[in-house]
């Protein structure tokens, strides 16, 4: 007997919370067992939950280097050369 999952909508609470739906519904179509119409609604939301865990992770990048300010520096090894990036 398979499942008939149905995709959340709306955004997620918190990054984590998207992240555990994401893994979720990837074991799901991974698994094979969704219908077709399922399997798109499924493949749907995962890409608005990659876009909005992208954002979340942009945001957070953008607030790390408002708070580091001038402290980004290189990193260098234990001779004081640059790693090479």
């Amino acid at each position: 007997m398979s499942k008939k999952i149905l995709p959340v909508t709306g955004a997620p609470a918190s990054f984590e919370e998207a992240m555990a739906e994401l893994a979720q519904l990837v074991t799901q179509m991974e698994a094979g067992q969704l219908p077709l119409e399922a399997s798109v609604a499924a493949y749907q939301r995962g890409s608005e939950l990659v876009k909005y865990c992208a954002a979340q992770l942009d945001k957070v990048d953008a607030q790390v280097k408002v708070l580091e300010g001038d402290m980004l520096k290189p990193f260098s090894d234990a001779n004081g050369d640059e790693a090479a990036s």
